[in-house]
This record gives structure tokens, sequence and C-alpha cells, in this order.
């Protein structure tokens, strides 16, 4: 070989491993542009979100401590209390006031763990979000109304808490703005957020396609090595899997020390963390996943003898369509029914994860056919009685040789056809590798 070809050759090596690199690199960026785009501007995902996090015990109760502390920084209670008792109780009402007050965190708290009371913080987020897409969407007639601002309105919530209070609901109405909502984007940030929220969603798309295509070209041109190409890639999903695991976590440690300001609020803020990013946690596990298929694959492919075994086990089955994509279809059906991944709650990420299986499925029928050409097919109605005929002969044999009518198969051609049928049957399948030998082992020592 030439220095020239040598080059070449080294080239074509390099080049696939450059493309998976790559993938590698742009995959991570991906995972996080994707996530971001799914949790900020998807209102299912956003409303499951705010479900799932008012329904956590230390947000509850971090929520139910900002209540009641608006409402008794704001509101003069002992006067909202005397006004509605008689004016020979009106006395009352200071002690009431400080009796309410050490028993109002617990109230506010069984409150908020009312389904109904969930339910007006679930539209208080989504009608916020909302706000803030048409906003960011927005040509400018919304800017006009709106101000550019967005805020979390949580009148309702408070009106709700203050009722099972026994303050009264009118109270709220008394609270400043800035005590009833809380404010998610004002005007001078709307430039950025619209800026920001284009490249998102162009990024989100762009790069993950870009990471699948690298992966592709890496596979199609790597030419013999290609199993080897396959496991590499399936290497590179573990890689971007671990990289999201691990960046996810570092990244909840760094935000909790941020914004927790007391060791009391860490809980709250750590769930709201977890929560936040649950989707990103199911992104990383399920690319994981898919790298051990991926490998496993790549294996299953390969030469040694495990593997070899295993195809020859199920060539019978690949080799006929109905029963290699039947067995996928059913395996496929399980998968979304158990729904251990996120690729199986969208309708293009689903798409491609059945693509992806139907490719493999026929790539791995084109091989056993090339491996094993004269292999038996179980299924078929000439293979069934191609295999209970030579069983039906071996059992006739066995009978004879046990009758003591072994002479004419000690003969040496009967020998030699005897040798001969079992290995027709060890080819065809019908007989294990020990089998045979035992068999043959048999048939030798009854000389």
């Amino acid at each position: 070989m030439s220095a020239k070809e040598a080059g070449e050759k080294t080239g074509r090596r390099a080049l696939p491993i450059l493309l998976i690199a790559l993938a590698t690199v742009v995959g991570v960026v991906s995972v996080f542009a994707v996530w971001t785009k799914r949790q900020l501007l998807e209102t299912d995902t956003w409303t499951t979100t705010s479900e799932e996090l008012i329904q956590d015990a230390a947000i509850q109760d971090a929520v139910s401590t900002f209540i009641v502390t608006t409402i008794y920084d704001n509101v003069d209670v002992e006067a909202a209390l005397a006004k509605g008792l008689p004016p020979e109780l009106a006395p009352l009402a200071g002690p009431l006031a400080g009796a309410l007050r050490s028993g109002a965190d617990d109230v506010a708290l069984k409150a908020l763990e009312q389904p109904k009371v969930q339910q007006l913080w679930v539209q208080a987020n989504t009608a916020a979000q909302s706000k803030l897409i048409a906003l960011i969407e927005d040509e400018g007639e919304f800017v006009s109304t709106t101000g550019g601002v967005v805020t979390l309105d949580l009148k309702s919530l408070l009106e709700s808490v203050t009722a099972q209070l026994g303050v009264g609901s009118k109270v709220v109405t008394k609270l400043p703005p800035e005590a009833t909502s809380i404010e998610v984007m004002d005007s001078s940030e709307l430039d950025a957020a619209q800026k920001g929220v284009n490249a998102l969603q162009t990024a989100a798309w762009v790069l993950t396609a870009l990471t699948l295509l690298f992966y592709a070209l890496a596979i199609f041109l790597a030419g013999d090595p290609r199993r080897e190409t396959l496991r590499s890639v399936g290497f590179s999903f573990i890689i971007v899997g671990a990289i999201v695991l691990f960046a996810r976590t570092a990244a909840g440690n760094a935000v909790v020390g941020s914004l927790s300001e007391v060791a009391s609020n860490d809980a709250a803020v750590s769930a709201t963390y977890s929560i936040g990013t649950s989707l990103l946690l199911e992104t990383g596990q399920a690319i994981v996943a898919y790298g051990i298929v991926i490998v496993l694959a790549a294996w299953l492919a390969g030469p040694t003898s495990w593997a070899t075994s295993i195809r020859h086990a199920i060539t019978p089955y690949l080799r006929q369509p109905r029963f290699a994509y039947g067995g996928l279809a059913v395996l496929l059906a399980l998968v979304f029914w158990w729904d251990p991944v996120v690729a199986t709650h969208r309708l293009a990420s689903s798409l491609l994860l059945i693509a992806f299986a139907a490719l493999g499925t026929e790539m791995l029928r084109r091989q056993v056919i090339r491996e094993f050409p004269d292999h038996v097919t179980t299924g078929s109605p000439a293979g069934a009685a191609q295999r209970l005929a030579e069983r039906m002969r071996e059992a006739r044999d066995r009978r004879v040789a046990t009758a003591g009518g072994s002479a004419a198969a000690t003969s040496g051609d009967q020998r030699v056809g005897d040798i001969e049928r079992l290995a027709g049957l060890r080819d065809s399948g019908g007989l294990t590798e020990e089998e045979f030998v035992a068999e043959k082992a048999r048939i030798l020592g009854a000389t």
C-alpha cells in the first residue's frame, strides 16, 4: 500500500470519528435548547409544571408563609376583625388577631392542599405564561395594553386563603399591587427576550437536526467498520446523556446556593429546581438508554460467539417479515404503553423512534440472511415438515440401535450416511453443536 493510499484510508477512518465528536458537542447544546423551549414556550408543559410545584409539600409551606406574611404586613388584621364583630365584642379583636396569627400558617397550608385552591395557582401561572408568549410574539398591540410588563397575579389565590383565615377576602383589595403579584418581565427586558426566544426556537430544531445528520454521515462514511462506528455512536449518546445529567446536578447546587438566602428556604428552592428541570432529567436518562440500546445492537451484529449464537437462533424468525415486524410491533406497543422515555410523549419523536427501530430490524434481517443463507425457516410449512421428518428418522434409528439392530448401522456406508444426516440437521438448526458431537460419538462408538 502506497503512502497516499494509507493516508486516504486514515482520513476515511478519522472522518467518522470527527463527525461523532461534533455530534456529541452539538447534541449536548441541542438538549438544553430543546428543554428550554419546551419548558418556557409550551403551555401544556408550563401548566403541568405549575401543578407539580403547588403539590409539593416544601413549596406549599413556602407559599403559605408568603401569603400570611403578605397579609399581616399590609393589612390591619385587628381592625378588619373588629369591623366584623358586634360592638360589645370589638375589644376581643386584638387577642383574636394574635391567636389567628399563631395558627395562620397551618390554615394557609391546609388551604393550599385543597385542589380548588391549587387550581387558582395553576390558572395564575398559565395566564402569566400566556401573557409572556403573547408579549414576546407581539407585533405591538399587546405591548400597548400591558406596557411590556408581565406579572404573576396571585390575587385570586390570596382571596381564597384569606377567606379561610377568617379575615375576609375583601382585605385583599386593600393590598398594594406589588403585594398581590410577582413581576415576571418588564419592558426593559422585552427586546432581549424576543431575540432570545427567536434564537432559541431556531436552535432547538437546527441543532437537533445537525446532531442526527452528523451521526448518519458518520455511519454512512464508515465503510467496512460500520458496526464499530455504530457502537461509537451509542457511546456518544451515553456521553451526551451523562453530561446533561451531571450539568443539571451541578447547576442545581449553584441555584439553591444563590437563590436561598436562609436555610429554611433551601427545601422549597431545591424542590422548585427539581420539578422545573424534571423534563431535562427525563431527557438525559432517555438519551443514556438510547445509547445503551445502540451499543447492544452493535454487539449483537458482532463476531463474538454469543452474538453469533443469538443471531443463528433468531434467523428463522427474522427471515420472515411477518415474524420480524410483528415482533417489532409488539415490542413498540409495550414501549409506548410503558412510556419510559420522553420520545413516546410526542408525535415527531415517536415517529423517529419507530423509523429507527424498523431500520435496525431490517438491517439485522439482511445480515442474518447473508450470514445463514441455508438456515431452515422454522415458521414455513416446508421447514416444519422437514424438521418433523428428521426427528422421526432420528427416533427410528435410535429404536433400531436400542433393539440390537445395529448390524447395518455399523457398516461404513451407513455410518457415513448417519453422520452426514446429523451434519445436515446441525446446519439447518435442528441440532446444536453439542448434540451433533454427542450423536456423532455415539455412532462411531457403536462400531
